[in-house]
């Protein structure tokens, strides 16, 4: 087996550790158990457990938005490109079901790990945010673009769909199909029409 192909067996195994144990619960022995190697071997490809958790999260992370990208580019109508995209997200949740965990739903003690997490999060949100101001079309209205508005379109978005996800996977009878039809019907329609310039006035 080459490097390469020993890395990419640690990191799932690692990332399975991860999501079933959180940060503080994993242990590299565990993980090279897994991998059906040696813990000096898992030293051999990262320095600690903190540096292979951390190059998890940018790894799943940076997944997350090339799919995105890949996604809501072309030249179809925005509702197809967008739905495009939220089924494609939903399927990684669905296929990546130790990724998802490790990223959404890992609840870690550990402060030093919660400062990486948000780090890691808040990068891979700005260079999303770029994206989202296209969608809205407030990239192309001549304006400067309200960065604060921008952000907390993005946090409505996130969270709804992280939600619905958590929601998901405790209830996998439902069909994806389904799951982001709901999302659509929630996030589209209002998307939709703020791109349209429509605003909720009290």
């Amino acid at each position: 087996m080459t490097a390469q192909a020993r890395r990419e067996v640690i990191e799932q195994a690692a990332t399975e550790v991860f999501a079933e144990c959180g940060y503080h619960g994993a242990s590299i022995d565990e993980i090279a158990k897994r991998s059906g190697v040696s813990p000096p071997v898992v030293y051999d490809h990262f320095e600690s457990k903190q540096d292979l958790h951390t190059r998890l999260l940018e790894r799943h992370l940076a997944e997350l938005r090339l799919l995105w990208r890949e996604q809501l580019q072309g030249d179809d109508p925005q509702e197809q490109r967008i739905a495009r995209a939220f089924d494609a997200w939903f399927a990684y949740v669905q296929t990546h079901p130790y990724a998802w965990k490790m990223l959404f739903h890992d609840t870690t003690g550990e402060p030093e790990m919660q400062a990486v997490h948000r780090e890691i999060r808040m990068q891979s949100r700005a260079a999303l945010l770029p994206l989202l101001a296209e969608e809205l079309g407030a990239a192309r209205a001549g304006e400067p673009v309200d960065a604060d508005a921008l952000e907390m379109a993005w946090e409505l978005l996130r969270s709804a769909l992280q939600g619905l996800a958590l929601w998901w996977h405790d209830h996998q009878y439902i069909p994806r199909a389904q799951v982001v039809a709901t999302a659509m019907s929630g996030l589209w329609i209002g998307l939709e029409r703020v791109r349209s310039g429509e605003h909720w006035q009290p």
